[in-house]
């Protein structure tokens, strides 16, 4: 029956446009969820905004009983063809936990997992730059449990894209 309910929720989120596509990890350990929605975003690269929360959904089920667990997310930009890793604190957001939205800790093994992420693009990340991230859930022995890979792209705060295209009528009569 539970298989059912999984099937018929994966089958839902793609009929409605809720999902989008990422990738296995390169750098890190973790299986691909279920199903990710990163809001606003089918196909990569995700423009997530400065000053802005992106909002990851992940459908992921436990492969383990745990009584915790952790997101950390990294950012790799490329200089001079080479990753480079900038890991990216997350806060209080970092505590999956508290974001689970059918759940909560301590979960059991086979246990389908509704998690939200969110992630504020603090504006140490210039606009315009387009690292790849890795998100990767961890459970409180630091032992993988999912992990995605997604391009994105860091575009201007709206106040700023609206102020900059507002144009000023001068009248010299």
């Amino acid at each position: 029956m539970l298989h059912t309910i999984v099937i018929f929720g994966a089958v839902l989120a793609l009929v409605s446009g809720q999902t989008t596509q990422v990738s296995q990890c390169t750098k890190n350990p973790g299986e691909l969820p279920l199903n990710t929605y990163i809001a606003g975003c089918g196909t990569p690269p995700c423009q997530l905004t400065q000053l802005e929360d992106a909002i990851i959904n992940i459908i992921f089920e436990a492969p383990r009983a745990m009584s915790s667990m952790k997101t950390l997310a990294t950012a790799y930009l490329s200089l001079i063809g080479l990753p480079v890793p900038i890991p990216y604190d997350l806060g209080d957001n970092a505590y999956t936990c508290n974001f689970l939205d059918n759940s909560y800790c301590p979960v059991v093994e086979g246990e389908i997992l509704v998690y939200t992420l969110y992630m504020y693009i603090e504006s140490t990340f210039p606009v315009g730059i387009s690292p790849t991230i890795e998100f990767r859930i961890v459970d409180q022995d630091g032992g993988a449990i999912v992990c995605i890979r997604v391009p994105i792209t860091i575009t201007a705060p709206k106040a700023l894209t609206a102020r900059n295209s507002t144009v000023k009528v001068v009248d010299t009569a």
